[in-house]
């Protein structure tokens, strides 16, 4: 039984939460404007268009992610505009202020990467007879994946931050040192592991429509034009 069931989270309720936390994202998005807060601005519009993103995944490609999936991926999204805004009228965001906060959102985080890339390697495996992926093999595609992922994430930051702080202009991401990065990769590693461990009960179903996709473009006369 998964945690949704043990929790008798329904579908519905799934949906109403999702609903939710993109509302609270347009007044997260409120309050960067209401602050002429370029930070709060950007972290809350990507996080809402990455919200999206499962519709526009199911509309235009016909990949169909459950309300569980859904919630999951808003979850990770909100909490981390979330901790960029922190509560409006305090000094500081739950970021600066909470140190278990950013443990949080990169596992969150990390787990999605880790998602797609089990969900693009086991299509491939189900499409392909010429490729196969043993377990073993796909555990450590895994890990190595959303490492690689997560220390492009940190040299990002790095490069936003050191911009941002020569030109004078406010962060739009903060790094917070050589021993926060190390912290940020070991949250990383946990929620790989967490994604290798239990995806096949939670991505089966993508992983068939993505292999089956992929069948549809190799049988198409003009997918290679």
């Amino acid at each position: 039984m998964s945690l949704r069931d043990r929790l008798a989270v329904g579908d519905a309720w799934q949906f109403r939460l999702t609903r939710g936390m993109q509302a609270g994202l347009v007044g997260l998005f409120a309050v960067g404007a209401a602050e002429g807060n370029t930070s709060i601005l950007v972290n809350t519009a990507v996080a809402f268009g990455v919200s999206l993103l499962p519709a526009v995944l199911e509309r235009d490609y016909g990949i169909p992610l459950d309300p569980g999936l859904t919630l999951w991926l808003t979850t990770a999204v909100f909490l981390h505009a979330l901790g960029a805004v922190g509560i409006p009228g305090v000094e500081g965001n739950f970021y600066s202020s909470l140190s278990w906060w950013d443990e949080i959102t990169h596992t969150l985080s990390s787990s999605i990467v880790a998602a797609a890339g089990y969900t693009t390697a086991r299509a491939v495996d189900e499409h392909s007879d010429a490729v196969r992926l043993p377990p073993r093999f796909t555990f450590a595609f895994i890990l190595v994946v959303t490492l690689a992922f997560g220390v492009f994430w940190e040299v990002i930051e790095f490069v936003v931050a050191e911009v941002a702080a020569r030109s004078g202009t406010g962060a739009v991401l903060t790094q917070y040192g050589l021993a926060d990065t190390m912290l940020d990769l070991v949250f990383d590693t946990i929620g790989a592991v967490v994604v290798a461990v239990w995806g096949a009960a939670h991505l089966a179903d993508v992983v068939g429509v993505v292999a089956e996709r992929l069948g549809d473009g190799a049988s198409d006369p003009g997918a290679d034009r």
